[in-house]
C-alpha cells in the first residue's frame, strides 16, 4: 500500500503542466462563442504531445491559455505545480519566463535585433551573467555560428526559425510548446527544422507540447490529443 502511494506521489509531482476542465468563452456580437469545452490533460516531464485538429479547433486558443497569455473562463492551468489563475500577470509572465520555451510559426524574431541579439534577449532578461556565451553556443549548435550579426531580413526562413529555437532551448526550459513550427516553411526546409527540433528536445530532455495539422508530424510524438470543435475527441 505505501508502495503503491508513493509511485501516485512520484507520478503527479512529475507532471509538468495539468489542464483541468478547461473552458473558454468569449462574447460573440450579442451572444457569446464556446471555444473551448472542458478540455482535462496532463503532460509529464519528458513526454513529448501533439495537439491536431482543424483550423477552428480550438488549438491556438488552448496554447495560449498553458502559456498563461490568456486566462481561461473556467477550468484551470497548473504549470510547474501553480495555478495560473491565481497569479497577476507579472508572475505568470515570470514563471513563464523560467519554466517555457516558445517556438512559433511565424518565428516572431524582433527585426531590430541581430540573430545573436534576438538569442541573448530572454537570457539577459532572465539576469544570465553568461547570456552571450550560451547564445553563441546555442546558435552554433543549430548551424549558425557564422551568422550571428545577421538581421532577421537577412536571414531565410529556415534560418530565421533556427535562431527561434537557438533561443527556445537557450533558457533550459522545462517545456517547450511548438505552434506550427513549420507552417511558413517549404517541405525539404521543415523536415531540417523538425529533425533539429526533435534532437535538441532529446539532448536537453525538454517537456515538448506541438500544435500542428500535419498527421505525420504529429507521429513523431508519443501521444496525440485531437481536438474538435473545442472538445478532445481522442
Amino acid at each position: 500500500m505505501r508502495e503503491n502511494q508513493l509511485a501516485t506521489d512520484a507520478a503527479i509531482t512529475d507532471v509538468v503542466i495539468d489542464i483541468v476542465a478547461l473552458g473558454k468563452i468569449v462574447p460573440s456580437g450579442d451572444d457569446t462563442l464556446t471555444i473551448l469545452h472542458e478540455i482535462s490533460f496532463a503532460v509529464t516531464s519528458g513526454e513529448a504531445v501533439a495537439i491536431v485538429g482543424a483550423s477552428g479547433s480550438g488549438k491556438s486558443t488552448l496554447l495560449g491559455l498553458m502559456a498563461g497569455l490568456d486566462l481561461p473562463t473556467a477550468g484551470r492551468v497548473i504549470l510547474g505545480g501553480q495555478d495560473m489563475s491565481e497569479l497577476d500577470e507579472d508572475a505568470r509572465a515570470a514563471l513563464r519566463g523560467r519554466l517555457l520555451g516558445f517556438v512559433f510559426q511565424s518565428f516572431q524574431l524582433l527585426p531590430a535585433l541581430t540573430a545573436l541579439e534576438n538569442t541573448m534577449l530572454p537570457l539577459e532578461l532572465a539576469g544570465w551573467a553568461d547570456a552571450r556565451a550560451t547564445a553563441e553556443a546555442m546558435l552554433g549548435r543549430v548551424g549558425l555560428g557564422a551568422r550571428l550579426a545577421h538581421y532577421p531580413k537577412h536571414l531565410s526562413g529556415g534560418e530565421q526559425q533556427r535562431v527561434a529555437l537557438a533561443r527556445a532551448f537557450a533558457m533550459r526550459p522545462q517545456l517547450l510548446l511548438a505552434d506550427e513550427p513549420t507552417g511558413n516553411l517549404d517541405a525539404a526546409t521543415g523536415a531540417q527544422i523538425i529533425e533539429l527540433m526533435f534532437a535538441m528536445n532529446a539532448e536537453a530532455g525538454t517537456t515538448l507540447i506541438l500544435v500542428t495539422h500535419d498527421e505525420a508530424l504529429a507521429h513523431r510524438c508519443g501521444r496525440t490529443l485531437r481536438l474538435d470543435a473545442g472538445r478532445i475527441v481522442g
